[in-house]
């Protein structure tokens, strides 16, 4: 059996990486959602569990003491993780692991697995970009701002160390990319014993 591999999404705020991941999860059901452990609380009516695991910042730390986590970051004053024990078991089982997390994260990730799969996700203006974060009317002036000031930080720092870049100006479109690029990756690392098998009966 094909072991999986972890699919790492990344991008600035307000890009669209959240809904982007969703679509994928969506039009692949054989993907799994990495649910990382954060310190910050709920936001509308995300569910414990779901959108994420959320914990106290004691927690957290007992956690890092542990060992308990592949990767965890400190994001605008919050801490986030994701587990290493629930991640080997899935790559395991043959499953592609989708990772939506930041770039400090995605080193992270291709550190501990050389296999992963890096995506930065792009908008395709940072004068767009802005437009997408004041139209959400939940930021202050200077919280866009700061945020802005993150997203050309964390723009540059994608540009430089992913894999694959993929400009988010039609959801579809961004979308087939990153079916394109999931499809490629199962493709070069298909099975081939399992293959050999089932043409010639025999281990290849």
């Amino acid at each position: 059996m094909r072991r999986g591999f972890p699919l790492v999404l990344s991008a600035a705020s307000g890009t669209g990486k959240t809904t982007l991941s969703r679509m994928l999860l969506d039009a692949d059901p054989a993907l799994v959602l990495s649910i990382s452990t954060t310190t910050r609380a709920p936001r509308g009516a995300e569910r414990d569990g779901v959108e994420y695991h959320f914990v106290d910042v004691p927690t957290f730390q007992g956690m890092i003491a542990r060992g308990a986590f592949l990767e965890h970051a400190h994001v605008h004053g919050h801490f986030y993780g994701s587990s290493r024990q629930w991640t080997d078991a899935q790559l395991a089982a043959g499953h592609d692991v989708v990772f939506d997390i930041d770039v400090q994260g995605g080193r992270q990730i291709k550190a501990a697995y050389p296999e992963a799969q890096t995506v930065f996700i792009l908008p395709p203006t940072l004068d767009e970009l802005e437009q997408r974060l004041r139209r959400r009317a939940t930021d202050a002036d200077e919280v866009i701002e700061r945020r802005l000031a993150a997203a050309r930080a964390e723009i540059a720092a994608g540009m430089a160390d992913y894999d694959y870049l993929v400009v988010n100006e039609a959801l579809d479109r961004a979308l087939g990319d990153l079916l394109a690029i999931l499809r490629s990756q199962r493709i070069s690392r298909a099975d081939r014993q399992e293959i050999s098998a089932r043409l010639f009966g025999c281990p290849g």
